[in-house]
């Protein structure tokens, strides 16, 4: 089982139904395969650098999970013909990846943040 980080760029159009059944989807993809979900992320609605289908915004979302090395392939195929999605990204972590991810999702401080002037 190897660590693997699941970014998504779904199309701003989907309601907010629609968006949390797009992400179920693909959560239960990765149960299904023998994944596990690490730590989900929905980013919301964010502004694209560059236009993508004639679209200025998306609905981003973040999944880190575990599955086995196979799974990818026929997560991808999913992902390609799934109207829905703009772009995805699928990254294999690295074990200090994987320890900056839960240090950053416990809330421990990182070393990266930026001071805050009062």
């Amino acid at each position: 089982m190897n660590n693997y980080e699941l970014m998504v760029i779904f199309t701003p159009v989907l309601s907010e139904d629609e968006f949390k059944a797009a992400q179920k989807k693909y959560t239960t993809l990765v149960t299904e395969a023998g994944g596990s979900i690490v730590h989900e992320n929905p980013w919301g609605l964010r502004s694209l650098a560059y236009p993508i289908q004639k679209k200025t915004t998306g609905l981003y979302w973040v999944l880190e999970y575990k599955a086995p090395s196979d799974f990818n392939e026929k997560l991808k195929i999913q992902l390609l013909r799934d109207e829905n999605v703009l772009r995805h990204l699928c990254t294999k972590l690295d074990k200090y990846a994987v320890e900056y991810n839960a240090k950053k999702a416990s809330g421990v401080n990182t070393g990266t943040e930026k001071a805050v002037e009062v």
